[in-house]
């Protein structure tokens, strides 16, 4: 039964999951030439999680929901929502729904969400309208990608960077309203610079008609370019969802950026003059699993006791697209 008002949301429980196989840099050097040093001073990447049969999307993203749910202190039948925000599906119709039969989640609907590496910041913002206006009141966002699947694993810009993973938060509807500010972007002037782009053939069906049949291309990226989008575009956009949130820079306990570089994260949080003990950065061990990384590094540090209750976390997502995103959000209820 939908029941319309203007309410606020919570964030009340996180939970995370990686496959067990761990690729480290040294391991690289067997692939491409490249070595430990050169990646970690180039990237602060260490190592990287592979999904490997029988690991899936849905498996991962199951995972991570159970852990989620539970820590929010309700069930899988309390679900209303399951938004999955990911560019890398088992099932390109999409997983959502399969997570959803996973988990038990009889009475949620559920969808993907595809915006890349801000995909998750995308899903909690459009979970938190949905909660605003009454719609639903229990929505459970995932982010969660499989990049490994995509990798050109001779192509020694891209394959050091990308890991596989699964992070997911439970949104709810309360009193007060602990999504403070947000801002998001796109520029599809920018869209070359990062891609997972169809690969056409031709099938004739007649010899009038030709359709188009094929796979996909692995990932390709200007990194430099990427690099100088990141770096001028996420302070930008933090600063709006601050003004948004009417707060100030000196106001956010914990800085949770889109783990892709540690010189990204370093050189954003130099412009905001963020200091360091407040960046939460777990890239080393996991590099770039684009939807995943935010609430992948997200409930670590929870779990870790860093963050905790009413903390003021300031976020950003940046990626393909090119799109990017940030919110300002309070940690519980």
């Amino acid at each position: 039964m939908q029941n319309f008002f203007n309410g606020g949301i919570a964030i009340t429980g996180s939970g995370s999951a990686v496959p067990a196989t761990c690729l480290h840099n040294q391991e690289l050097t067997q692939l491409v030439e490249t070595s430990d040093e050169w990646i970690a001073s180039r990237t602060g990447i260490r190592q990287r999680r592979l999904a490997l049969p029988p690991d899936s999307l849905a498996s991962l993203a199951t995972a991570a929901s159970q852990q989620a749910i539970a820590a929010a202190g309700i069930t899988a039948a309390d679900i209303d929502l399951i938004l999955l925000a990911t560019s890398t599906p088992d099932d390109l119709f999409g997983t959502a729904c399969r997570v959803q039969g996973e988990l038990g989640a009889t009475k949620a609907v559920a969808f993907d969400l595809t915006a890349a590496c801000s995909g998750f910041v995308f899903g909690l913002v459009t979970a938190a309208q949905y909660i605003r206006t009454g719609v639903y009141q229990n929505v459970l966002l995932i982010g969660a990608d499989i990049l490994s699947r995509w990798v050109d694993w001779q192509d020694r810009r891209s394959c050091v960077l990308f890991g596989d993973g699964a992070g997911a938060v439970v949104l709810q509807a309360n009193k007060s309203d602990r999504l403070l500010g947000f801002c998001l972007k796109s520029d599809g002037s920018q869209n070359n610079c990062l891609n997972l782009a169809y690969n056409a053939s031709s099938t004739e069906l007649t010899p009038e008609i030709h359709v188009s049949t094929g796979k996909y291309h692995p990932i390709t990226m200007n990194g430099k370019e990427v690099y100088r989008f990141a770096v001028q575009r996420v302070p930008e956009v933090i600063d709006k969802a601050l003004f948004a949130a009417n707060l100030k820079v000196e106001n956010i306990d914990w800085l949770v950026l889109h783990q892709a570089n540690q010189r990204i994260i370093n050189a954003v949080a130099e412009r905001l003059e963020i200091p360091e003990h407040k960046i939460i950065s777990n890239v080393a061990d996991y590099g770039n699993t684009s939807a995943a990384s935010i609430p992948l590094a997200l409930d670590e540090a929870v779990r870790a006791g860093k963050i905790k209750p009413n903390d003021i976390i300031a976020t950003s997502g940046f990626g393909a697209g090119l799109s990017w995103g940030a919110a300002i959000f309070q940690w519980g209820r």
